[in-house]
């Protein structure tokens, strides 16, 4: 089993939520206790408070993107609603099963596992676990190994948020000297991240048909110099504009922006407060949609099997604050873009890259 690691310091969240991590987080594998035989589990209904589990991908609380979304919705749960939540970190992709079966042999009444990467892991436990509740983002019921009935996807029009994203870029480089140039760095190439860059694609080419467009993957969640070299190559052939989708390997494109002078676009969380940089940032609230599903859990309404969708309708994506040196007027062009993709006066967004 993974040994218990110490949680790094959050400092997106705020001290409240910093008090409760210490009380609450148990970092690295929960089942070094003892063991149950494969699917066996012990009920908590009418024993108490719901307990909700949270088994993070490797990129750790600390991303300042989904993770540490994720970990905001279970603790506004935990204030709203009463449950009791508990995280196990997972430090490689070998502690995935691991985690996710220790909290279905402990009878917790919903286990949400955050990350593409945990797909293979979620259906190999729910299958173990039939009787527990999973829930895992991004990624589709459809997509996983058997379907199983026990599991609800949790997933994201990325290409709506992508798309406002991409078309603040172009609009930000009008009036600038040509030729006009906007890059982005996944983390690896997996459906989320291309909604997000296709969307950001499409978006910019609506503003300015004329922009070229240049995109890499950096195939790490984690490693920030992975990311910010990519993103340092992109502005040396004439990005003005870089957006980071890879989680916490993103933060060195931001890093890199800061350090040559362009503009940065953040990704799932409001990274504006890492540097007036970052002109915006695309949000996915991964927190929203944790609260709701918890909530669906208390009230006796969850329903494995199937997906829930979170777009620019239910305010499960978006963009964040825009830098206080963004042009003057970016911030209300962009608000009547949302408005026409809400209305399908824009529609048809493209979700994948070549």
């Amino acid at each position: 089993m993974p040994a218990r690691a110490s949680i790094p310091p959050m400092r997106a969240i705020r001290a409240l939520a910093v008090a409760l991590l210490l009380a609450l987080v148990v970092a690295g594998c929960g089942g070094g206790g003892k063991k149950s035989g494969a699917g066996s589990q012990t009920s908590t209904v009418g024993q108490g408070p719901l307990r909700i589990g949270l088994v993070t991908d490797t990129g750790q609380l600390n991303d300042h993107g989904f993770n540490q979304l994720a970990y905001a919705g279970l603790l506004r749960a935990e204030k709203v609603l009463g449950v009791k939540g508990r995280v196990y970190q997972s430090a490689s992709a070998a502690d995935y099963v691991p985690n996710l079966s220790a909290f279905a042999r402990e009878g917790y009444d919903l286990v949400i596992s955050v990350g593409f990467d945990q797909a293979a892991a979620v259906a190999k436990a729910a299958a173990a676990y039939p009787k527990t509740h999973f829930a895992i983002v991004d990624v589709s019921n459809a997509d996983l190994t058997g379907k199983p009935s026990n599991v609800r996807g949790l997933i994201f029009k990325e290409q709506e948020a992508g798309y406002l994203a991409g078309y603040a870029a172009a609009l930000q480089l009008k009036g600038t000297p040509e030729p006009h140039v906007i890059g982005s760095v996944g983390g690896e190439k997996q459906p989320p991240v291309d909604r997000y860059i296709a969307g950001y694609q499409a978006g910019a080419k609506a503003a300015d048909p004329t922009i070229k467009l240049l995109n890499g993957y950096s195939q790490d969640w984690v490693d920030q110099a992975k990311c910010k070299e990519l993103a340092l190559e992109q502005i040396q052939s004439g990005a003005k504009v870089v957006f980071a989708v890879a989680g916490g390997c993103g933060l060195g494109v931001l890093d890199a922006a800061k350090e040559q002078k362009v503009w940065a676009i953040g990704v799932d969380a409001d990274q504006g407060y890492l540097g007036k940089q970052v002109l915006t940032s695309a949000l996915k609230k991964v927190d929203q949609s944790v609260f709701l599903t918890i909530q669906d859990v208390k009230d006796g309404t969850f329903k494995g099997g199937e997906d829930s969708v979170f777009g620019l309708d239910r305010d499960g994506v978006g963009v964040g604050k825009f830098s206080p040196a963004a042009k003057a007027g970016l911030a209300a062009a962009v608000a009547k873009v949302r408005q026409q993709i809400i209305s399908g006066v824009v529609k048809d967004i493209p979700t994948t890259v070549p």
